[in-house]
């Protein structure tokens, strides 16, 4: 049996009165494990990638989204001067600033 015909066996309606009281509960539980194991993990992730953006400061050595590692110069409102080699700097979007070299293996000079 696949997850399909379970769902559809579970909402038709039995032969007494408690047909409706299973389909609601197996859809509660559903609901439960999807937030449990999807939902809540990922806005936890968000939640601590936002706080480590807003906690940058010049100086610290971030990667980007992009896999380009370097050193903040430079933040402003919703972009970032990053210095990836000496004397070459590029701006980003603050939002793709999403790991600080803390976490990479490499260092910049």
């Amino acid at each position: 049996m696949n997850l399909m015909s379970i769902l559809l066996q579970a909402a038709a309606p039995a032969g007494g009165g408690m047909g409706s009281y299973s389909s609601i509960f197996m859809m509660v539980a559903i609901f439960v494990v999807f937030y449990f194991f999807m939902i809540r993990p990922q806005t936890k992730r968000q939640k601590e990638i936002k706080k480590q953006r807003e906690a940058m400061q010049p100086g610290d050595k971030v990667v980007t989204s992009g896999g380009i590692y370097g050193k903040v110069k430079e933040i402003k409102e919703t972009t970032v001067i990053v210095e990836i080699a000496d004397n070459v700097r590029i701006k980003v979007d603050k939002n793709s600033v999403f790991a600080t070299a803390e976490d990479a293996q490499t260092e910049v000079k």
